[in-house]
């Protein structure tokens, strides 16, 4: 969510504001509440920007995303060889935003545990790394955001009260959107100018119609919902005056909405009163049909919207009929299973919003081609590499597609996944980007410097390779391990001097020029770009993986033969503009191939030099991981 600066004009925002400006030049811990979407996060940047510590990074960390086994690692850090696949020492977010501002974001998610690390931490201002022994001063301000009621919470023994007065030295409460309407027009201006601008559209302007209905509506997702609809009537509008049909609100009103809990409980209660049909099972859908639909079809998104596992969320949806029973993909029926009529098989597939893998996706081609299988497709979205490799080890994916590195540690961590497939080279498709004014011109300049990259992907082994090349080990840069991010915010360019980026993030930020390359992979990587399955999956469903392989090979041939199209398709889904997607898909071949002698060839040399550097802890043979079709 992207916001102008906090200086609105409704009363209860000039509040806020006021209370801020007195909060800024402090140190003081600060706990921002505020329902989900009403912008804490920018609050929390507005509050660094103005304070002393403007000229260091801010770092924000979601606690709810935080797995419960590697939580402590990922806040605190670790030490090399400090439990299965620690392969050198990490550095936490505590310490990589040492001299600045560390946000944590829905800290009510954090386990007891870890709350009670926290609280020595914020008493001592020290940290240990787990594997360590030895104390580490930190010298961070911390920033605490919620939107659950933390005083329920404790006496449900969900949060330590200890932990939440420490936290809790001055606290900020934002103001829902509904709550606050004269900020809206400002707002609408400036996500309507946003996303002209990305989207390269005409600039557009909202019917007095239109302004009426935003102001009207609850805006149950606040602030984040605002620009959401927004950005969709950019997309869709022909024209540049935006009526309120294109708003896709409906008829619904602040009146017809529930406020607060208080308010809710009348709204059920009324309900529970005049329904004349059972109202607990018509309450459950809709949640479910509305979490399902806000998060695009993402399953763990809307349980998490709902404030449920994905596994009671799926059952839920094979309730409502929204999804067929389970059958695993990875075991042969039983003859008594066989006699038995067949159950919906899925297929289950990580990917990143670009490429062969998200044009098929957007296209749906190939639901339509496996629906016949009796087979559903399940797409989970991901940010990167890693992530994906995480997901395909722990079988939460069957299929994925990412570039050289993240499968070689996926290998080294014993995963059992095979290489099925290969794209040709884009080494311009990764780079090394700083600020336009930055002093920065050679990558000898980077001595000292922060770097933003994502630990275990292909713009990593790129960093390795430049630093080799101009003389330089991991030790004499600071390394800010952060996920891909474009455009940036004024935050971001005082905590970070350079970062690492790949396509399509790195077109759009060359097209907008307020970055500049100082180092592209021609010459240092290849860049190629890897599909990826479960060793289980792809012994036991061969049938699907040769349909997959076969609707990806048609879907490379038209991405090459049709780019403005293709583009086009990909900037509804991605909010890029078309010229930048062009340029993107330009750089790389999409012709997905079989592996072949040379490809393995090629991923043992990556393999070899990472190992040689201690990031790998075995030697790995990657001929052992390819799929034996």
């Amino acid at each position: 969510m992207q916001l102008p600066s906090p200086d609105l004009i409704d009363p209860a925002s000039l509040a806020v504001k006021s209370v801020l400006d007195q909060l800024a030049p402090t140190d003081a811990t600060v706990l921002i509440i505020g329902e989900t979407g009403t912008g804490k996060e920018v609050m929390a940047r507005y509050l660094h920007h103005h304070s002393q510590r403007c000229q260091h990074p801010f770092l924000a960390v979601n606690c709810g995303a935080l797995t419960e086994s590697l939580a402590e690692s990922e806040l605190f850090g670790h030490e090399k060889g400090a439990f299965t696949g620690a392969m050198d020492r990490h550095q936490g977010w505590f310490e990589a935003a040492d001299g600045g501002t560390l946000l944590l974001d829905e800290i009510g998610e954090l386990s007891l545990p870890l709350q009670v690390k926290l609280l020595r931490v914020l008493q001592e201002r020290e940290i240990t790394r787990v594997g360590s022994s030895r104390a580490v001063k930190v010298n961070v301000r911390v920033i605490a955001a919620t939107n659950r009621d933390l005083a329920v919470a404790i006496r449900e023994r969900r949060f330590r009260e200890d932990l939440y007065y420490r936290l809790n030295v001055a606290s900020v409460t934002l103001p829902p959107l509904r709550q606050r309407c004269e900020d809206i027009p400002l707002l609408a201006g400036h996500f309507l100018q946003l996303y002209a601008r990305r989207l390269g559209r005409p600039q557009c302007r909202l019917s007095e119609e239109a302004m009426a209905t935003l102001k009207a509506y609850p805006w149950p997702g606040n602030i984040r919902e605002l620009e959401n609809t927004l950005h969709n009537a950019v997309l869709l509008s022909k024209e540049a005056l935006i009526t309120s049909q294109q708003l896709r609100l409906g008829a619904i009103t602040a009146h017809d909405q529930p406020q607060d809990d208080g308010d809710l409980d009348r709204f059920l209660r009324t309900q529970l009163l005049e329904s004349r049909s059972p109202l607990y099972p018509r309450v459950i859908e809709s949640l479910v049909r509305n979490a399902v639909e806000l998060s695009q079809g993402n399953q763990l998104q809307a349980a998490t919207l709902l404030g449920i596992s994905r596994n009671t969320l799926r059952t839920h949806l094979g309730h409502l009929g929204l999804i067929k029973p389970r059958r695993s993909l990875g075991r042969h029926p039983t003859p008594a299973q066989s006699s038995r009529p067949q159950r919906e098989r899925e297929l289950r597939i990580g990917y990143q919003k670009f490429g062969n893998l998200g044009f098929l996706k957007a296209r749906q081609s190939l639901e339509a081609q496996l629906v016949d299988q009796g087979v559903s497709v399940l797409w989970s979205e991901f940010p990167a590499g890693p992530q994906l490799l995480h997901a395909l080890g722990n079988k939460e994916i069957d299929f994925c597609t990412t570039g050289e590195v993240p499968p070689l540690f996926a290998q080294a961590n014993n995963d059992a996944m095979v290489y099925v497939a290969w794209e040709p080279a884009a080494p311009q498709s990764v780079a090394l980007l700083v600020a336009k004014q930055s002093p920065i011109q050679q990558i000898a300049d980077l001595k000292g410097k922060r770097i933003a990259v994502t630990k275990g992907s292909n713009v990593h082994f790129l960093l390795l390779q430049l630093l080799d090349e101009a003389g330089l080990a991991q030790d004499d840069v600071r390394i800010v391990y952060a996920p891909p991010k474009y455009p940036l915010t004024p935050s971001d360019s005082h905590a970070i001097d350079a970062w690492m980026m790949w396509d399509p993030l790195l077109s759009d930020a060359e097209k907008e020029g307020h970055l500049r390359v100082i180092a592209d992979g021609v010459g240092r990587v290849n860049n190629y770009q890897f599909y990826l399955a479960g060793r289980e999956f792809a012994a036991h469903s061969s049938d699907l993986l040769q349909t997959l392989m076969s609707a990806l090979e048609q879907t490379g041939r038209y991405i090459d033969a049709h780019r403005p199209e293709a583009a086009a398709l990909l900037s509804t889904e991605l909010g890029i503009c078309t010229d930048s997607l062009t340029h993107a898909l330009a750089r790389r071949s999409h012709q997905t191939q079989h592996m072949n002698l040379a490809m393995i060839r090629e991923q043992q040399r990556i393999a070899d030099r990472f190992y040689a550097l201690g990031l790998l802890n075995h030697a790995i043979k990657v001929r052992d991981a390819v799929w034996q079709q």
